[in-house]
């Protein structure tokens, strides 16, 4: 055994060199620090590539236009699904080259026409904008309200004609519901705001709207709203599931494809925002379906003068002299007493009971007593010899039959985009910012436009 005497020591318990001393070996440990250095900087590069790659796609230029324009196209009726009922070749390329709700756009309560139209332009729930329902009663002034009504009293807000007016651009509106209305800037000149006349053909429309596009850019409108009353006005009639719904459906494609071509034509259709919507849904309410409130009679007479609207959406107003609450009680103790045909299926509330989530009790031209029918079903005073079998709307926005479509397809959309669903108080602030427009105070959500839309970098 050897011994450490005299600083020798064993190779084996010898302090090993921090760096090799051969000088091919320092050039190895030198090539391969160039690699790891090298490789270093390749991934830094890679990750701030793939970073870039995987940032939103930014908002398309203009090719031709100046300014943007937003073209705003309703289709009364078209219930969520409709769409899959023929081929629709014309709606499916603006979904393919845009940005579509995927499970459809939520109306406002109650689900009918005015209301839901004129939140669409003013981002106002019906309380908010004065429309609460298709016809109803002022209470104070005892006038009532149809949809021929044009004073300005009654359109409460600011609708997207009017702020486009108000700051300095021509606005078309093609018999939208509302635009007849003269108030603030707006004056529905006879150019761009033809009065209502249903007889007029879906192609006379359309072609009226491609002409705005043939003026001068000064002169061009910089919103333009189009109104077709089908699907609706079939499915009223026939329900939501017949041929003559799916005819109606190819018809307003075809009314699409239309549009499309005469676009592609004047070399503007990647330019102009087309948003394609309807106001809501529709189901059918066939096979005794019915609620009658002379069944309540054992509980509590209700007066035709006091009911403003049977159905869908039931609407009582009793005399002043009259509790509500009392009605209120003695209805729903009568419909849940398992003695009135159908009585499950109608629950009666004070206005202000009604769920949250309705936005539907903070105007004082909505009547004290609402009443929330089931799905289909329909109130009416008596049983008569009458069968009565279509199709309704109006019932609680929460039904996926009362959902419509939304579709948009312009510069600030995602090629082939689906969105969650949302309510159409959120349009007004869509088209305000595609416009760089400052809108009126509303119900939509002011940070929505920057969930949907696509930014500029």
């Amino acid at each position: 055994m050897g011994s450490e005497e005299g600083g020798s020591s064993s190779p084996l318990l010898r302090r090993p060199t921090l760096f090799p001393r051969s000088p091919q070996s320092s050039l190895f440990f030198c090539f391969a620090l160039l690699l790891l250095l090298a490789a270093a900087a390749l991934f830094l590069s890679s990750l701030l590539s793939s970073t870039q790659d995987h940032r939103p796609p930014a908002a398309r230029p203009l090719a031709k236009l100046s300014r943007p324009v937003v073209l705003l196209i309703s289709s009364d009726g078209f219930r969520f699904g409709y769409q899959f009922k023929a081929p629709t070749p014309n709606i499916r390329r603006l979904i393919a080259g845009g940005t579509e709700a995927e499970e459809g756009l939520i109306p406002v309560f109650p689900t009918a026409t005015f209301p839901n139209h004129y939140s669409i332009v003013t981002g106002l729930y019906p309380a908010h904008h004065g429309i609460v329902y298709n016809y109803f009663v002022d209470p104070v002034s005892g006038d009532h309200f149809t949809t021929g009504s044009h004073e300005p009293r009654w359109w409460l807000g600011e609708p997207l004609w009017e702020t486009v007016a108000a700051q300095g651009f021509n606005s078309a509106a093609y018999f939208w519901p509302g635009s007849e209305v003269i108030k603030g800037s707006w004056t529905c000149p006879a150019k761009f705001c033809p009065k209502y006349n249903g007889s007029v053909p879906f192609e006379e429309r359309v072609d009226t709207v491609l002409g705005y596009f043939d003026l001068p850019k000064d002169e061009m409108p910089a919103f333009i709203s189009l109104y077709f009353e089908d699907p609706d006005s079939q499915g009223h009639i026939v329900g939501p599931d017949h041929p003559d719904i799916t005819k109606a459906v190819v018809r307003i494609d075809e009314m699409i494809g239309r549009l499309i071509s005469g676009l592609e034509k004047r070399g503007i259709f990647e330019d102009v925002t087309i948003i394609l919507v309807g106001d809501h849904g529709m189901v059918g309410n066939c096979g005794g379906k019915q609620i009658y409130l002379n069944d309540l009679s054992p509980w509590i007479n209700i007066p035709e003068s006091w009911v403003q609207s049977y159905s869908p959406l039931l609407v009582i107003r009793p005399p002043e002299n009259v509790s509500s609450s009392d009605v209120v009680a003695k209805m729903n103790r009568g419909l849940s007493s398992g003695k009135v045909n159908n009585g499950k299926y109608l629950r009666v509330y004070l206005k202000e009971d009604l769920p949250d989530r309705l936005h539907y009790y903070a105007s004082y031209r909505i009547s004290p007593i609402v009443g929330l029918v089931a799905e289909g079903y329909k109130v009416a005073r008596e049983m008569t010899d009458t069968c009565e079998c279509g199709g309704a709307h109006g019932y609680d926005n929460a039904f996926f039959s009362m959902r419509t479509i939304f579709v948009a397809h312009g510069p600030r959309f995602e090629r082939g985009a689906k969105i969650p669903s949302f309510e159409n108080v959120e349009i007004y602030n869509l088209v305000t910012a595609i416009l760089k427009l400052q809108g009126a105070p509303n119900n939509g959500s002011a940070s929505f436009p920057n969930s949907v839309l696509l930014p500029s970098y």
